[in-house]
């Protein structure tokens, strides 16, 4: 087959509002991207090991300098009591002359009086919390180079699927929808929920494991002052709450409202020359604007009320932290708890709100990739074509026969109707008629870009729908009106048409479609490279292209679409003879509109409101003066 898939009739679907977007299944769309990970359990397992680990020598670091506060504390207050005397009787004395607040706290201490501070222990306590931090940071770090090989595999894989499900959904998928928009899913979208799972999925997993670990040590130290802490918790999830829900309809607006100003960006430079030359310029601009204004605004919106997330909880954090504070500075000058243990504790008050206030910096991140996530996810789960039976067609005759076809691109508007006919081997069909008659449609059936509604079309024999798709496809050579190049050179653009052909024989095809007449006018002959739509070279030479792309396929069936549309009469003739000699022992459909270029068919149809009103040589067509001899007279 030479060239993509072409529509004829296809429509373009009504999109919602993005201004009224709302994300369905927040939840389940997180979930089945976390899902996503699976194929790299073992990894994963390595990762959440490795988070564990480090995290808890990160945990343990506090205590451990609270112990070493603790000796120092202990020795400054050993050397202002009096040698030989224990601890319980400098208590006894300060409670004797009447000082009950430094009784108190020195009952809640392990001094020795008259000992100073022993700053060989503190330098081994602070030599043991360096190490732990040491080893804590390379195992933290080992786990984000490999969290990071993770999501780039998942990525990746989530890349191949998008790039497989377009090979399997039906051509109306693509007729219904802009090709902006679904360009936008499958890069913008796909590149956003890399972004956002690099950023966010490791903070999280981080975050999760820190405020554990956090809330056990708090624990261990002090369950009243971990009750103080954690109460402010639901407080700060509400207001997360609260203010998720505003900002999450936005960043669906925000990526929805990006693919349509994508869609109207490809469309306009697509046809920038059209654009230019019937004056639509201003009208095009005026519309990106608006366009653009919608994404800034949704965008804005978005940013705004999800940034409010991260001061709100930092607040509310910080509550929490004067409320530690006060309290635990009581329970220290009452001996309930040691200086240094009431260091640790404000450390690790600081070390379970900063994971829960990153957290929330962090949800703006996450509503959007969750947002593109969906996008994504809505287009893998779009239905595909039916299952391909896995059989080759059979027989090399070429024989068509269309029996009482009817199909309707929507339900209750017939294009095609109970339409039959017979292509011999070897034959010449050509197919005329009006605008919108059909005549495209019969044969995006005979390729299946879509199944008949009723009736049957037959190939030696046998119903195309029980063969599969590249079977029957790569038995049909197809060139079109609206010619399709690649970015590449001319003669790769050539071999298009088969794959693995050599030098010599791409040479061939292209002469015998007279392109080698032109190319070596070219600076680097075959070698010249083209625009991936052809912008450097004629409308004409383009047309030629493909032309010697079909040459090259040597196709059983050959359909012509117009195919000398975008060509001089001199070049038109000599292509006459060129398609003469690539018709002969194969069965052609030619659609055409210039009639003298079917005048040599075998039979000629003549179709109208998705019917075949006249059938017939051109001699034949001409002598009963119906519907083609009125064509001829225009």
């Amino acid at each position: 087959m030479t060239g993509p898939a072409f529509r004829g009739g296809g429509m373009r679907a009504m999109s919602q509002d993005p201004r009224q977007a709302r994300s369905r299944d927040f939840t389940g769309s997180a979930l089945r991207l976390i899902r996503r990970l699976i194929p790299q359990r073992w990894p994963t397992a390595a990762v959440i090991a490795l988070s564990i680990v480090g995290i808890a020598l990160g945990v343990i670091g506090p205590r451990i300098l609270g112990h070493a506060t603790d000796l120092l504390f202990n020795g400054v207050i050993g050397r202002q009591l009096p040698a030989g005397i224990t601890k319980d009787q400098a208590v006894a004395a300060a409670r004797a002359r009447g000082d009950t607040t430094f009784a108190d706290l020195l009952s809640g201490t392990d001094v020795v009086p008259g000992r100073g501070v022993d700053f060989t222990a503190v330098g081994r306590t602070l030599l043991l919390a360096l190490a732990l931090y040491v080893v804590a940071a390379l195992l933290i770090w080992a786990q984000a180079r490999l969290l990071n090989v993770i999501v780039q595999r998942t990525i990746t894989a989530l890349r191949a699927d998008v790039e497989d499900k377009i090979h399997r959904l039906p051509l109306s998928y693509f007729d219904s929808r802009q090709r902006g928009e679904l360009l936008s899913r499958v890069t913008n979208d796909v590149d956003n929920i890399q972004t956002s799972v690099s950023m966010t999925i490791s903070q999280l997993l981080t975050s999760v494991l820190t405020v554990l670990a956090v809330l056990a040590m708090m624990l261990s130290i002090s369950p009243l002052l971990a009750l103080i802490t954690v109460v402010t918790v639901p407080l700060s999830l509400w207001v997360t709450r609260a203010i998720a829900r505003r900002s999450q309809r936005m960043f669906i607006a925000q990526w929805t409202n990006t693919g349509r100003l994508n869609a109207h960006i490809e469309e306009t430079y697509s046809g920038f020359t059209v654009v230019k030359t019937f004056g639509h310029r201003a009208a095009a601009q005026e519309k990106f604007r608006e366009f653009n204004a919608d994404v800034y605004h949704a965008s804005f919106g978005a940013q705004f009320f999800s940034g409010l997330v991260s001061p709100a909880t930092t607040f509310i954090g910080n509550l929490s932290y004067v409320a530690v504070a006060v309290v635990g500075g009581y329970q220290v000058a009452t001996g309930q708890i040691t200086l240094g243990s009431i260091q640790a504790f404000i450390q690790y008050v600081r070390q379970f709100n900063q994971p829960l206030t990153q957290v929330a910096g962090m949800y703006n991140t996450l509503q959007s990739g969750v947002a593109s996530a969906e996008r994504v996810f809505d287009f893998l789960d779009e239905p595909e074509e039916a299952p391909d039976a896995p059989i080759a067609v059979a027989g090399n005759g070429g024989r068509v026969e269309f029996q009482n076809v009817s199909f309707s691109y929507r339900p209750g508007t017939p294009v095609i109707e109970d339409l039959s006919l017979i292509a011999e081997p070897g034959s010449t069909v050509a197919i005329v008629g009006p605008t919108g008659a059909g005549k495209t449609t019969l044969v995006n059936l005979l390729m299946r870009f879509y199944d008949v509604d009723a009736g049957r079309i037959l190939l030696d024999g046998t119903d195309i729908r029980d063969v599969s798709r590249e079977s029957l496809r790569s038995r049909i050579g197809m060139v079109l009106q609206d010619t399709w190049l690649f970015g590449g050179t001319i003669a790769e653009n050539i071999a298009y048409g088969k794959p693995g052909a050599g030098e010599d024989e791409v040479v061939e095809a292209a002469r015998a479609a007279y392109v080698d007449r032109f190319v070596h006018t070219l600076p680097n002959g075959y070698q010249t490279r083209v625009s991936d739509d052809g912008g450097n070279i004629s409308a004409g030479e383009k047309q030629l292209i493909t032309i010697a792309r079909a040459f090259l396929a040597r196709p059983q069936l050959l359909i012509l679409d117009e195919a000398t549309s975008s060509v001089d009469t001199r070049t038109e003739l000599l292509i006459q003879h060129a398609m003469t000699k690539l018709r002969r022992d194969r069965t052609s459909f030619i659609i055409a509109h210039r009639l003298s270029t079917i005048r040599d068919a075998d039979s000629i149809l003549v179709m109208e409101a998705g019917r075949i009103v006249e059938t017939g040589s051109h001699a034949e067509l001409l002598a009963r003066r119906g519907a083609y001899y009125a064509m001829t007279q225009v």
